[in-house]
């Protein structure tokens, strides 16, 4: 668990600079996928060409952007859905506040060894 921890206000308030951030995760991962296997097969011949290319473009962009989100200390558990959780603390117990793209705010939490799963309304 990060030592940093969030309110609901303080993820609240992340969410407008963490959404293109989550997009563009979730778009760098989905073009990553789309061209693995191109990229595999054409790699031994050619280097790749331009679908390597592209394969690397992404793979850089979802690298750099994964290294800014976890340097606020919030956690990328899914980024095909754009999930995340915050570190917080709830009734003096470790917690994690969970959103993910589509939510217009941070409504949830679930304790840390339960995930997803868990998730109950704050």
């Amino acid at each position: 668990m990060s030592e940093k921890r969030y309110t609901v206000d303080e993820a609240n308030a992340l969410l407008p600079s963490l959404v293109p951030k989550l997009e563009a995760l979730r778009d760098a991962q989905s073009a990553m996928a789309e061209r693995q296997d191109e990229v595999l097969s054409s790699a031994t011949g050619n280097g790749g060409g331009a679908v390597g290319k592209e394969f690397l473009e992404a793979s850089q962009t979802a690298g750099r952007t994964l290294a800014e989100i976890n340097a606020l200390d919030i956690f990328v558990r899914d980024p095909a859905i754009g999930l995340i959780d915050f570190p917080a603390e709830r009734d003096g117990e470790e917690i994690y506040l969970c959103w993910r793209l589509g939510e217009d705010a941070v409504g949830w939490w679930h304790p840390i060894d339960s995930g997803f799963a868990g998730r109950q309304p704050l």
